[in-house]
């Protein structure tokens, strides 16, 4: 190759460069300040080095019921939104941001399971009392990994799933992470198009339930300062977790529920069947939903909940 296409080559490459660095700098811009993702009071709770955001709804004297969202690019609390309101007329309603996501700090950590695991033990045990606690998907593989840690009155758990995709990927993790490029990369995951893809993929059954507002919180979540750092852990399989959820789930002294989208696919509801028998828990599947059902048929879900929180509530009393 002669010097002058050398040169173009160069060229050519240091502008793409700037030409990224201006987009991820203007999409940034245009993403602006997060607003606080569900109604309540909007708190801070410290956290090893950590501010992380969390909101409290409903009555402080009523039971605590905690919301941990899944772990995805775009996740936040702000998926518990439907239900909030409801189950907040009964209990009092808490629903942090996890580390690295929302309005929680997002520092260029190397983000792993235990480093999750830690904080859910943390929280349950610094700012509730003897919650019931609601988990999707891989959050709820960390609230298994520290049961045996921490007070809790019950667990309603969605679609709980250890492992995304077998194996890390070291490689995928440092592009993702890198300045410019991995941003760029990110800003295409975490794109409206990207977004509306995910979730007729494998989150929604029906897309006429995906409303704009959720789709425009999780773009302007997935722009903020830091927000590539958390998902690049996910996206390269690095906070799968090597809990046995089956054996976990039996030995847990406190009812659990597992609550199912009926058309959910990743993991399909054959798998909670299957986890159920093994660890001999309840399953509750809920029709017309898919991996994210509190999102899909809210009344029916807030209904599972209610019930499950009710039924430990009476064993309680009849333990007392």
């Amino acid at each position: 190759m002669s010097g002058m296409r050398l040169r173009n080559v160069a060229g050519a490459a240091v502008g793409a460069f700037g030409a990224a660095a201006v987009a991820n700098e203007l999409l940034s811009r245009r993403a602006g300040d997060l607003p606080s993702p569900l109604p309540g009071e909007a708190r801070t709770y410290r956290w090893r080095g950590f501010d992380v955001a969390y909101t409290e709804a409903g009555d402080p004297d009523n039971p605590d019921l905690v919301l941990l969202h899944g772990i995805n690019a775009a996740g936040s609390s702000h998926e518990w939104k439907k239900v909030v309101e409801p189950l907040a007329e009964e209990y009092h309603v808490v629903a942090p941001d996890l580390p690295g996501f929302g309005r929680s700090d997002r520092p260029p950590l190397t983000y792993s399971a235990a480093l999750y695991e830690t904080f859910v033990r943390d929280f349950l045990d610094d700012v509730v009392e003897d919650p019931v606690v609601v988990a999707a998907s891989l959050t709820a593989a960390y609230v298994a990994g520290v049961a045996d840690d921490v007070d809790v009155s019950g667990y309603v758990l969605v679609c709980p799933t250890a492992t995304t995709i077998p194996g890390e990927r070291v490689w995928l993790r440092t592009v993702a992470r890198s300045p410019v490029v991995g941003e760029a990369l990110f800003n295409l995951v975490v794109s409206e198009p990207s977004i509306r893809y995910f979730h007729d993929d494998h989150g929604y059954h029906d897309m006429a339930n995906l409303d704009d507002e959720t789709v425009d919180y999780e773009w302007q979540t997935g722009h903020q300062p830091g927000a590539r750092f958390a998902p690049a852990s996910f996206l390269s399989g690095h906070l799968d977790s090597d809990v046995d959820l089956a054996a976990t789930f039996a030995d847990i002294d406190v009812p659990v529920t597992l609550v199912w989208g009926q058309e959910a696919e990743m993991p399909p509801l054959s798998t909670g069947r299957d986890l159920a028998e093994d660890a001999d828990v309840r399953l509750v599947s809920i029709g017309e939903s898919a991996l994210v059902p509190y999102a899909e048929r809210p009344r029916e879900f807030v209904d599972v909940v209610l019930e499950a929180a009710g039924e430990r509530q009476h064993a309680g009393d009849a333990d007392a």
